[in-house]
């Protein structure tokens, strides 16, 4: 978040500068299937945010020094495209972000995925950020845990992210970017469905006791929309599919 010098508004009339109310999430669309090369992907646009995910495996592990013999190894990269916002472009290769996120959202899916069904195996999922308007993370995570039912990964759960954040005194959720950035707390989560287990927490900012179980339910109140939609796009693939 940057500094509260010269912060702008981000409310405005009792509602968000995007016109959106304080639980509302931004516009999202998730198509399934997408790349003919990958065993499975993703494409999301999630208001301004445009992901495509890709997943390869299970295969065998490409470097037997760091195959397991009793479970399958995910490497996980998130990256943005040099032209994905004004801040990455012209950069090149990963930088701490894009790094600490691969890591965190390995860490995730590790969570998820039946890893021993796979012994001396290897998961690869890529979740590339084409255009990044504000928590691409989840964006990303989200569409990835598509991409990786896409390909008939087994997994425990299709699990989704957002973000929940706090202008002055309100919670809100799906931070974009201008809220990213002069919010006063932004909390990306990843969730587990099925028995709402919470799978990532990161906070940057502060939120009271009480802020902090409003920002959690507001999250788990709008991951059942997420969800519903990540469903319906693996539900089109494979009626498209059958149709063929």
């Amino acid at each position: 978040m940057a500094s509260s010098l010269n912060k702008p508004e981000l409310l405005k009339n009792g509602k968000r500068l995007d016109g959106r109310d304080f639980n509302q999430l931004r516009n999202l669309k998730i198509e399934a299937g997408v790349l003919k090369n990958a065993d499975g992907s993703a494409y999301l646009e999630w208001g301004n945010n445009k992901v495509i995910a890709a997943v390869f495996g299970p295969k065998e592990a490409t470097s037997k020094h760091f195959a397991d013999p009793n479970k399958a190894i995910i490497k996980c990269r998130y990256a943005m495209a040099p032209f994905s916002s004004l801040e990455e472009h012209g950069r090149t290769g990963p930088n701490r972000r894009a790094t600490e996120i691969s890591k965190v959202a390995k860490e995730v899916f590790e969570n998820v995925i039946l890893l021993n069904e796979f012994p001396g195996g290897e998961i690869d999922i890529y979740m590339e950020i084409l255009q990044s308007d504000g928590g691409t993370r989840a964006a990303g995570i989200t569409a990835a845990a598509v991409a990786l039912a896409n390909a008939g990964i087994p997994m425990k759960d299709l699990i989704y992210a957002v973000s929940a954040g706090r202008i002055d005194e309100h919670i809100v959720v799906d931070v974009d970017m201008l809220e990213d950035n002069y919010s006063d707390a932004d909390m990306p989560i990843a969730v587990s469905p099925r028995n709402n287990n919470i799978l990532l927490l990161q906070m940057d900012g502060g939120f009271t006791r009480k802020q902090f179980d409003e920002a959690i339910e507001m999250a788990l109140e709008s991951g059942k929309e997420i969800h519903k939609i990540q469903k319906d796009a693996l539900e089109r693939c494979y009626k498209n599919i059958n149709e063929k």
